[in-house]
């Protein structure tokens, strides 16, 4: 059993992009110095990962999962707290996207989408805020997106479930505040990760013009936030989604 007196935090999606950086952040032991369970389908990334992050001297947990299968990603979650004798905080960061406009988009890529960007976030929310509640403290993150505060044309899906998340965010707050259990949202804007590097520089550069401080954010920006969140210190703040984009879609 893990030393139960370092709270345990399970992202999911970390093997890259948004998710590899908030589980740097929060395994660092300089930082938050959480025992961080990494998620995601393939565990090879992961092992990389957990090599990193106990290289710096932080500690982590490989937990292989394809969060589109709610009873494995229930089953996963429960097990985090039966065999590290604690789940503290959990982020919700796994997704995908099967973009295409709304009147070509096929029942299969909205189902897909919804199950595996919304669907797991309930699921493993459901499954987490059991173990929080013995502890009387839990900090749930879920990692929405500024297309779920303001849409985006050929994104029906994605926005929809990111929408869903906010949504799903802010009656876990109500129901679970007074257990010690916060829950919030992240909207990251435009994002520097594998799935913006393909965009012609053209298309960033016009992107850029549209941000209030010039640049595309990072992983690390959103991480940043994360680690905020599901400090101690952010316990007053529950039910909120905090737009981290630069600017950029501010009324």
């Amino acid at each position: 059993m893990s030393d139960t007196t370092q709270r345990v935090a399970v992202v999911t999606g970390a093997s890259r992009g948004i998710g590899r950086a908030v589980a740097l952040r929060l395994a660092d032991p300089k930082r938050a110095n959480r025992h961080v369970v990494l998620s995601a389908r393939s565990e090879g990334p992961l092992n990389d990962l957990k090599a990193v992050i106990e290289a710096a001297g932080g500690k982590a947990t490989v937990l292989a999962v394809d969060v589109g299968d709610a009873k494995a990603l229930q089953t996963a979650v429960d097990s985090v707290a039966e065999r590290l004798g604690r789940l503290d905080i959990l982020v919700n960061n796994a997704g995908i996207t099967k973009d295409g406009l709304a009147l070509r988009m096929s029942d299969e890529d909205w189902d897909l989408v919804l199950d595996t960007n919304l669907k797991s976030a309930f699921v493993a929310t459901r499954a987490a805020a059991r173990h929080m509640m013995r502890g009387r403290f839990g900090r749930i993150v879920n990692i929405s997106s500024t297309s779920g505060v303001v849409g985006n044309a050929g994104q029906a899906n994605y926005a929809a479930a990111k929408a869903g998340m906010i949504g799903l965010t802010k009656t876990i707050a109500r129901e679970l505040g007074a257990k010690g259990i916060t829950c919030n949202a992240l909207a990251p804007g435009f994002i520097t990760t594998d799935m913006t590097d393909n965009l012609p520089q053209n298309i960033k550069d016009d992107l850029q013009k549209m941000i209030a401080v010039r640049r595309l954010g990072t992983p690390e920006d959103i991480a940043a936030a994360v680690e905020y969140l599901t400090s101690e210190e952010s316990g007053f703040l529950t039910g909120q989604c905090l737009v981290v984009d630069g600017g950029m879609t501010m009324a």
